[in-house]
């Protein structure tokens, strides 16, 4: 059976890649419904699908973050994961839709929660913008925030996972992509602009067409603008990611019982215990 994949929002539950991708159950609004029907609606996973892994972006207003924690606490339930990610709404999404096509894996559900660290560091989010002077989820510089205020200035910015800015058209040559081959997606908003089909995709080497979805409603806030063009430059086949997640070595978490691979487990998200050595004999 499938680990379920959860999200706290419709906008980070992108297209299948193919027929065998599951959907992902998109949750209630914690503002709109009451903490009965929150529990409910998380026993009835747990209940079909045996473990859930809800995927809750950092930038979630607190409420969301504290209802899931309260929700897990009164289920007593030690088969739902919490993963939190940094990555902006589109990044997030891809990510979204990546573990929804290893859920169908042979993979164990301790496994894939803590995969979603790993596979994050293989998305390059960003977006092209019409200003930077209200972007604070990206180390800016002050020329940059200064430059922003300049009329038609666009700026590229790399969220993950190594932040970056340049401005359109100057230092572009900086802007470096993965050395890997991948695919991009892109989500427009107001910004009228081309760069990441005719300059980025080219430069970084993207495989097969660019592909378009709607911008996530969550977007501007992120970004600081609705002035925005994001993309996210991707892992899209499932071989690939399965063998990525599986070439990272195996361990079981000392707290709950999980396996896991990195150094946390996605379920309790406590830290691999590391061994200590016996001391040599005579001392």
């Amino acid at each position: 059976m499938p680990t379920a994949i959860a999200v706290t929002g419709a906008d980070l539950v992108l297209p299948p890649t193919d027929p065998a991708t599951p959907n992902a159950a998109v949750l209630g609004d914690p503002a709109a419904r009451g903490l009965d029907d929150s529990v409910t609606e998380l026993r009835r996973l747990v209940d079909r699908f045996g473990h859930v892994l809800v995927v809750c972006p950092s930038s979630a207003p607190p409420a969301v973050a504290h209802r899931l924690h309260t929700v897990r606490g009164l289920l007593e339930s030690d088969r739902i994961a919490l993963v939190r990610t940094d990555l902006p709404p589109l990044g997030a999404a891809v990510l979204v839709r990546q573990l929804r096509q290893l859920s169908v894996c042979d993979i164990s559900p301790g496994v894939l929660a803590s995969a979603a660290r790993l596979l994050a560091h293989y998305i390059y989010a960003g977006a092209v913008l019409g200003s930077v002077s209200r972007l604070d989820r990206v180390p800016v510089t002050l020329g940059s925030h200064l430059k922003g205020w300049l009329p038609g200035a666009h700026f590229a910015v790399l969220a993950g996972p190594t932040p970056r800015i340049v401005r359109v058209g100057a230092d572009e040559t900086a802007f470096e992509g993965p050395e890997f081959t991948t695919r991009l997606l892109i989500a427009r908003g107001q910004l009228a602009t081309e760069w990441p089909t005719t300059d980025l995709a080219p430069r970084w080497a993207v495989a097969g067409p660019v592909e378009e979805t709607a911008l996530p409603a969550s977007s501007p806030a992120w970004w600081g603008t609705p002035k925005l063009t994001e993309f996210a430059a991707h892992l899209p086949d499932l071989p690939v990611l399965h063998r990525l997640v599986a070439s990272v070595r195996r361990e079981t978490c000392h707290w709950c019982g999980m396996e896991l691979i990195g150094d946390r487990c996605g379920f309790c998200a406590a830290p691999l215990a590391r061994t200590t050595l016996p001391a040599p004999a005579g001392r």
